[in-house]
């Protein structure tokens, strides 16, 4: 069973109909058993990161999520999914995530925090570079490494975002795809059983279905 995390925030239903179209039953559900117990568990969302995390605190699903992912099942993260595995956002302040991935959540036009600062330090973009925020429409992910769920896509296939924010890892090694956007950017991570993506694969047409569709026959 793949249960798809209700945490208040996020187009559930648009996730789990297009699981349903690829062949997969789905259960949205905030109970917290039914995540732990599930085969696969998917993390959407849309939204504020500070309010997405109080979300789980309060239906009391983070342990169940960390539980499941130490117990080696599959898990995917989509969008403010991807992001809440990190160690913290500097989303509206500075904000912990669940630190399942080392690293952090950064507004474009930022980079990499200064070691033993929350300090944000900017990026040397053009002056003359108006960079649209948040990036929203078409882009190409740039495969980074093999991973099981990108099967059968074409190099550089175009995926669907709406963000402000995206990721940055502390290893390199999780990085599964790139793309770019005034800078180049984690668009998916790949962790053993776990993967996270910044674009929406259930918004993504025929290639963001095959995704899921190869995520749902691990």
């Amino acid at each position: 069973m793949i249960a798809i995390i209700d945490y208040g925030m996020g187009n559930l239903r648009s996730v789990e109909k297009a699981f349903e179209k690829v062949g997969f039953d789905a259960v949205v559900t905030d109970n917290p058993e039914i995540i732990e117990n599930a085969e696969k568990i998917v993390l959407p969302g849309v939204g504020a990161f500070k309010d997405a995390k109080d979300g789980l605190q309060e239906r009391n699903l983070i342990g169940p999520i960390k539980n499941h992912i130490k117990q080696n099942k599959l898990f995917l993260g989509i969008c403010l999914g991807l992001h809440l595995l990190f160690t913290r956002s500097h989303e509206d302040g500075v904000h912990e995530g669940l630190d399942i991935v080392p690293g952090e959540v950064v507004r474009f036009k930022a980079g990499r925090p200064r070691e033993g600062t929350d300090t944000i330090k900017v990026l040397s973009i053009a002056d003359n570079q108006k960079l649209k925020i948040p990036h929203m429409g078409w882009n190409t992910i740039r495969e980074k490494k093999k991973v099981s769920i990108l099967k059968g896509l074409p190099a550089d296939p175009y995926m669907y975002f709406v963000h402000s924010y995206y990721v940055i890892p502390n290893r390199d090694d999780v990085v599964a795809t790139e793309t770019d956007h005034g800078v180049s950017f984690v668009s998916m991570i790949s962790i053993d059983n776990v993967f996270a993506m910044q674009f929406h694969p259930e918004k993504s047409q025929h290639y963001g279905l095959m995704i899921l569709k190869n995520f749902g026959e691990l």
